[in-house]
């Protein structure tokens, strides 16, 4: 038997319709909301994309992004995150020359061949949304509070925490990076092989390493918020002003720099209980100088990226298992003649707009009511030899037992004044 890839692991049912689908549809509706626009862009890319906009010296570069040539001799990297892609398609498409604030988000797989472990996987899937065009901080403060209301209002997360930080800009951070890298140069014994590596390519990815010495040795090193230029200071000072008054609560993180080369100035990243030491579940910041980078005008921008697979832990956690909510109409047969009907009425229903399943394998009647009540239906249709004779369905509802007859003709209008539930597809 050839078995799935470890760390890619399947969405089976009834994961997809109780969870994935849900998350989905809520993301959709409240990013659209905040006047956001999907975009999808391809599962690969050229992969100096990557290179060039994550930054050689970071771990997804080097070590994660599964990179590959196709038949033409051209390398190509399926994509590790969504910010890079998004404003290649950004820049290709002419958005810039519009002159005016691009608010789109996506939703799809994303791959890095990591070690699998709890919280990471080799694909997995995130919900991300971008900010293009605009450097002021009422942008960051809207992008941050649009995360805080998905996670914390709209999916009910428990012990949902905002952690925030400045880590400054290209005139205020290459001189704290100067100073950080020189104090750990001093301790350098007390890093790890892969920090040995960080400290010379890129030091201040140290404050990420989840070692315990590195993290002890990084204790008293500088920090960023004591080096921030005034202009940099007072963005910072505005974004926390707006974000009080909105009510989002928050905690000063100075450790805080994200995995990506490309941040710069609001970096921000959301916790959650119950997930153990991968306790995050969403992240962000803003990027000046990442369209730049990758041939662009400067365009300063802002986004984040939730883990969906993250997300739906913790939703099951805070929900349990709970019983399956009913939903949608079987109909059953007796025989040959009332098959034939059953086909009609389900089509019908479905035409209709409702969810409609009827007997596909030959089950008898009785065994065809066990499956109906079984699998979650609200109601069952009945089509046996009197309701044939008759002209009408015998519909019994499934979660009171009750029952009733409804001539063929009513079926779908009584269907459509039931509660708006019943009616759901």
């Amino acid at each position: 038997m050839i078995q799935g890839v470890r760390g890619a692991p399947d969405i089976v049912p009834p994961d997809g319709k109780a969870f994935w689908q849900r998350l989905e549809a809520t993301a959709r509706a409240l990013l659209e909301s905040y006047d956001y626009e999907e975009i999808r862009t391809p599962v690969f890319e050229r992969t100096e994309l990557f290179v060039r906009g994550i930054g050689e010296g970071t771990d997804i570069v080097e070590k994660e992004m599964y990179t590959f040539q196709d038949k033409g001799g051209e390398s190509l990297t399926l994509r590790p995150e969504g910010t890079a892609p998004t404003v290649r398609a950004y820049l290709e498409h002419g958005r810039f020359r519009k002159g005016s604030l691009a608010k789109v988000y996506y939703v799809g797989p994303m791959f890095r061949h990591e070690r699998p472990q709890a919280g990471r996987f080799r694909q997995f899937h995130q919900i991300g949304a971008e900010a293009i065009g605009v450097a002021g901080p009422q942008v960051d403060a809207e992008v941050i509070e649009m995360l805080d209301h998905l996670l914390r209002h709209a999916l009910h997360l428990p012990g949902v925490l905002l952690h925030l930080n400045s880590i400054g800009d290209a005139a205020c951070r290459p001189a704290f990076r100067e100073r950080f890298a020189a104090y750990m140069r001093d301790r350098k014994d007390e890093l790890c092989p892969d920090c040995h590596v960080r400290l010379e390519k890129n030091p201040l990815r140290i404050m990420d390493c989840k070692n315990g010495r590195c993290q002890a040795a990084v204790a008293g090193a500088p920090k960023a918020a004591d080096h921030l230029c005034e202009p940099c200071r007072a963005h910072f000072v505005r974004v926390r002003d707006l974000l009080q008054a909105v009510s989002v609560p928050y905690a000063l993180n100075d450790r805080l720099v994200r995995g990506l080369d490309y941040y710069t100035r609001t970096a921000f990243e959301f916790t959650a209980s119950g997930l153990g030491a991968q306790n995050a579940v969403a992240g962000g910041g803003r990027y000046d100088g990442l369209i730049e980078t990758i041939g662009g005008p400067p365009t300063p921008a802002i986004g984040f990226a939730v883990g969906m697979e993250r997300v739906i832990h913790c939703m099951k956690q805070a929900e349990g298992a709970g019983p399956v909510p009913r939903r949608g109409i079987y109909v059953a047969n007796a025989d040959e003649v009332a098959a034939r009907k059953a086909v009609e009425v389900a089509h019908d229903l479905r035409l209709a707009g409702f969810r409609a399943a009827t007997n596909l394998e030959g089950r008898k009647l009785s065994r065809q009511l066990g499956h109906a009540d079984g699998g979650s239906y609200l109601y069952c249709v009945i089509l046996g030899e009197r309701e044939m004779q008759q002209g009408e369905a015998t519909v019994r509802d499934l979660t009171s037992g009750t029952q009733e007859t409804v001539p063929f003709a009513e079926l779908t209008a009584w269907f459509k004044a039931r509660p708006a539930e019943v009616a759901a597809p």
